[in-house]
């Protein structure tokens, strides 16, 4: 924690002002820390602050109780100025279990607040988290602020009440200790916990002794951390200085729905979604089920198959027509990615990235299906790959991805990962008039396009697009289908020089995507920079932060963020070549870094690691000061 000032007012605890604070909520997958993280998370909001979320959760529907295998945590950083990341280490960690405890506090920064919740540190509880000797008292935490909280206790010691009236019994009221720690946890941070309130209320309205239960847990962390002598400050960090407007919190899944809504808006096309359930896509799915007075249409297939087979018939009824994913399930939809490449038709696959191969690592990040997407499908099949780079940015990179499938009538896969889909910061709503107007990109056809009769692979001199015709419209009446189709009038054909013609303006179809693209967007503010950092996906806040810390440090360094991966710009050729040094960190193996060296001969220095989280900014910044200025920050 940075602290700017300290205010001593009679009476009151010792108030210190912080420019942002990170804390991370860690327990077992029952404790309730996704919600404790996810309300602390709007208190903030609703204070003003500038906010990243990181959540982390087991991919175990249940794991055992107390392993390490089950422990659940949530990390957020806020702060009173513009920031990019979760934040790379806590600077308090609450830990509801020994497990927690074990997994997370050598993240916890050296003097940082440790708070345990004392009850759970049992004989069988440390062993299971695979401790020997209580940490509490061996001197391993002896780097840290512990504060020894019994908050399973004090939860039912407040809410004796309930109990003995039987609304609750002991175990249930043990449940509520989320929201004790959540209420201390404000406290010290002179959060109001109104509006957590409120929610509970209304959640468990049908239930009202769960309601008067939670908030009465609450109440009471709040009046514990007013009461005790152990907390000697208590923290405030003021409203960030953001652009003026209304804001939302939003995570990278909900943007995406709600970009996708946008363009079918914007298009005046009915949204169709068609997709199977699979971590961590599927909240897509549920945020646009609940968008029916948009007119969404979704459906829930019974397998991947069946989903893009949906999208795809939707997309020839003329249809603004999506499929999400994660990797396994874009391995499943890719020789229907073929066919939608062969038809011609314009249609969204959202991969939402995660850790593999294979099954891999369902609830944690990863930027590995890069060479999937570009080149996972039989024969010569292109498809456009644009990415999104912040939770918010899911929302531009959705209305994106539509209009090139619009305007150029092919599939697009927009790219997303674990860590962009379940993160959240604040959205400035945009103005729904300023949004790209999609109506202008793209026609229905409605009358026959040559003398011969209705020809469905004559094409768009410029956009090299064919025709979008409506089944059921007279006079044009065609074939589509996986077969090579004859240029010009769609007949299946297998001459050979046909095919080649074929295959060559597909690729040209994609190519010309690039030059409608605007030039890349450097971020180089001395201009005297030797070192250039490319990113693309969800390194872009890490990148960004790395990069700020350097030029605290004086070093010159520029940055550039690529949200289009096929085709590349036109200019980044040059760009490349115009630094001494270019740097490339990726949540994969160096894909990118492949592809840009095939491209453009320079010697990329890659940075690759794929462990299941996003890159801390502090480990971005040590290895550009490496590779690009010979020496560690």
């Amino acid at each position: 924690m940075s602290d700017t000032a300290t205010e001593n007012r009679p009476g009151d605890r010792e108030r210190v002002q912080l420019h942002s604070a990170v804390i991370r909520f860690a327990g077992d997958s029952g404790d309730g820390m996704q919600l404790t993280g996810d309300r602390f998370t709007t208190q903030s909001a609703l204070a003003g602050n500038d906010l990243a979320t990181l959540p982390d959760f087991p991919a175990e529907i249940r794991a055992p109780a107390g392993t390490l295998a089950g422990v659940s945590s949530f990390q957020l950083h806020f702060s009173d100025k513009d920031i990019h990341t979760p934040g790379d280490a806590p600077d308090v960690l609450v830990a509801m279990n020994p497990a927690a405890l074990m997994k997370h506090h050598e993240a916890l920064k050296p003097g940082g607040t440790l708070i345990l919740n004392t009850d759970a540190f049992t004989e069988r509880n440390l062993q299971k988290a695979g401790y020997e000797d209580d940490p509490r008292e061996d001197g391993s935490l002896t780097d840290f602020q512990v504060h020894e909280v019994p908050i399973t206790d004090l939860t039912v010691r407040a809410l004796e009440g309930h109990i003995e009236r039987g609304e609750l019994n002991k175990k249930e009221a043990e449940r509520c200790k989320n929201m004790l720690a959540l209420g201390l946890v404000s406290w010290m941070f002179s959060r109001s916990v109104d509006e957590t309130e409120e929610w509970l209320r209304s959640k468990f309205r049908s239930k009202p002794e769960i309601a008067d239960a939670n908030v009465e847990a609450l109440r009471a962390g709040w009046n514990y951390g007013e009461t005790t002598e152990a907390f000697v400050f208590h923290y405030e960090v003021k409203a960030a200085k953001l652009p003026p407007g209304r804001y939302r919190n939003i995570t990278g899944n909900q943007a995406v729905a709600y970009g996708l809504i946008a363009a079918s808006v914007r298009s005046k096309l009915p949204l169709f979604y068609g997709s199977y359930p699979i971590t961590p896509a599927s909240d897509i799915l549920h945020e646009l089920a609940k968008q029916k007075n948009f007119g969404v249409q979704t459906f829930q297939a019974e397998d991947e198959i069946a989903a893009i087979g949906s999208v795809i018939g939707a997309s020839f009824g003329g249809s603004l027509s999506v499929t999400a994913s994660s990797g396994p399930g874009i391995a499943l939809k890719t020789e229907a990615m073929g066919l939608a490449v062969a038809t011609e038709l314009p249609m969204i696959i959202v991969n939402v990235m995660r850790g593999g191969p294979s099954t891999g690592l369902p609830t944690k990040t990863e930027q590995s299906d890069l060479f999937q997407v570009l080149h996972g499908r039989n024969g010569e099949a292109p498809i456009p790959v644009v990415a999104a780079e912040s939770p918010a940015d899911g929302f531009d990179a959705a209305i994106e991805a539509a209009r090139i499938a619009l305007t150029y009538r092919t599939p697009v896969v927009l790219l997303s990962d674990g860590y962009l889909a379940n993160s959240a910061e604040p959205w400035l709503l945009p103005d729904v008039d300023g949004l790209p107007d999609l109506t202008q990109v793209f026609e229905f056809t409605t009358e026959s396009n040559s003398d011969n009769g209705f020809q469905p692979y004559l094409r768009d001199p410029e956009t090299l697009a064919r025709p979008w015709a409506l089944p059921g419209t007279p006079g044009l009446e065609h074939r589509i289908g996986g077969l090579e189709k004859d240029d010009g009038s769609g007949h299946i054909s297998y001459d050979p020089v046909n095919h080649h013609a074929m295959t060559q303006v597909r690729h040209d179809r994609v190519h010309r995507i690039a030059d409608d693209l605007a030039p890349l967007a450097v971020d180089d503010p001395s201009g005297q920079a030797d070192v250039l950092v490319v990113g693309w996906g969800s390194t872009s806040g890490p990148i960004r932060a790395a990069c700020e810390q350097l030029r605290e440090k004086g070093r010159d360094v520029a940055r550039v963020h690529l949200r289009h991966l096929s085709p590349l710009p036109n200019d980044l050729d040059d760009l490349l070549r115009s630094y001494e040094t270019v740097v490339c960190p990726e949540n994969n193996m160096g894909q990118l870094s492949i592809l840009l060296r095939a491209r453009t001969l320079v010697d990329i220095k890659g940075y690759h690691r794929v462990t299941g989280q996003p890159f801390a900014s502090d480990e971005l910044a040590d290895v550009i000061e490496q590779h690009g200025f010979g020496e560690q920050a």
